[in-house]
């Protein structure tokens, strides 16, 4: 299965995704993101600072105002 970048404060997405067999791991710093084949970020704080840089070549997914489902199948959706 695939290698997910989450941000720490999505326990629940984070449980979701580990009971379909998906590798999670936390998002704590940029730094986190490298190998990850997808990340789910809150987006409640996203481009704050304006920059373009992208740590990964993957799908980035915005989890605000979707359930852990519906990130779920966002993930898959996107990495099939």
């Amino acid at each position: 299965m695939a290698r997910i970048g989450v941000e720490e404060s999505l326990t629940n997405i984070q449980e979701a995704l580990r009971a379909r067999g998906h590798e999670v791991v936390p998002l704590k710093q940029e730094e986190d993101a490298k190998g990850c084949d997808c990340c789910v970020l809150t987006g409640l704080d996203s481009n704050v600072m304006g920059m373009q840089d992208s740590v990964i070549q993957g799908p980035v997914i915005e989890a605000n105002g979707l359930t852990a489902e519906e990130v779920c199948k966002q993930v898959e959706g996107k990495l099939q």
